[in-house]
């Protein structure tokens, strides 16, 4: 199923979407009282997930309280996450080499560790929303599409064979980076890290809804130009190896947020590059998950 954060008619709450797509169903009209996407992942129970599952394939007329899906704003599914991001950093080969390319640096074609930083987020920007583009210290604004993993329970010491057990679902996030500034600090916390440079959405798919681990075509475009075009099965280090690894030397709450990487196709990757200006619409998608789109504004 997919869960969403919405707004309608200015009032808003958490929603699953109906199994065609066209209908939100809200959760507080099957007495579900989660104030927020964080409460619901820290709270739901079983019982409440079938109960979901089951409602997502009603009959909206049905449904006290259902909007029709053009009439709703969708909001990202976890506005304000409790923590900084997770993210992996080169993590498709292919956007390695065009990484190693951009920096002028050799390849040899390994990459034996997986490479962790951290992004921090005050507010996740909803699909439809702007990325702002910082011109003033910004000259070099990219793109990356990426499949976040949902931790949907405490996370400690997991082996990798249970790592799906611990797994709420996934999203969309577009890594927006700032390619100057993350390079010139020699690390990259502060060029990924600016306000509005985390659209994430549009919705939550959960864990059971995709055949685990997930192999899902994950693209993006910018102004209609498909730049990305991957499937999150070339992963250099997948999620069972990702949240197993972490686990070992830190807890991860429920909510947490993981960024798995991009796939090659990133603007910093073409010859010249092509990086984003105010005006240019990026749209991320993901199979399974749907399509997140923001425009680049001022």
């Amino acid at each position: 199923m997919r869960l969403v954060t919405y707004e309608v008619e200015h009032k808003g709450g958490l929603g699953v979407i109906s199994r065609d797509g066209k209908w939100v169903y809200p959760l507080r009209s099957l007495d579900m009282d989660y104030k927020t996407m964080q409460e619901l992942i820290e709270g739901i129970s079983e019982s409440e997930k079938q109960l979901l599952e089951y409602v997502s394939g009603q009959d909206p007329y049905k449904i006290r309280g259902a909007a029709p899906i053009e009439e709703v704003k969708f909001l990202a599914p976890i506005p304000n996450p409790k923590q900084d991001v997770i993210c992996l950093g080169i993590n498709y080969m292919a956007h390695a080499e065009e990484s190693a390319r951009y920096k002028k640096e050799a390849f040899g074609g390994e990459r034996p560790y997986a490479v962790y930083f951290s992004k921090r987020v005050n507010e996740a920007v909803a699909n439809g929303e702007g990325i702002e583009s910082h011109s003033d210290i910004v000259a070099d604004l990219d793109y990356e599409v990426e499949l976040a993993v949902i931790i949907g329970k405490e996370a400690k010491n997991v082996p990798e064979e249970e790592v799906k057990n611990y797994i709420f679902g996934y999203t969309i996030i577009n890594d927006v980076s700032a390619r100057t500034l993350q390079t010139q600090h020699n690390q990259w916390y502060f060029g990924k890290s600016l306000d509005g440079f985390f659209p994430m959405g549009p919705c939550i798919t959960t864990v059971e809804d995709i055949p685990y681990p997930p192999k899902l075509s994950i693209q993006s475009r910018v102004n209609g130009e498909l730049r990305q075009d991957s499937n999150t099965e070339l992963l250099i280090f997948g999620i069972d190896h990702i949240v197993s690894e972490l686990s070992k030397g830190m807890t991860l709450k429920p909510g947490t947020i993981i960024a798995t990487g991009t796939p090659a196709g990133a603007g910093m990757g073409f010859t010249p590059p092509k990086f984003l200006k105010p005006g240019d619409v990026v749209e991320c998608t993901i199979e399974g998950i749907g399509t997140l789109t923001n425009p680049v504004v001022e």
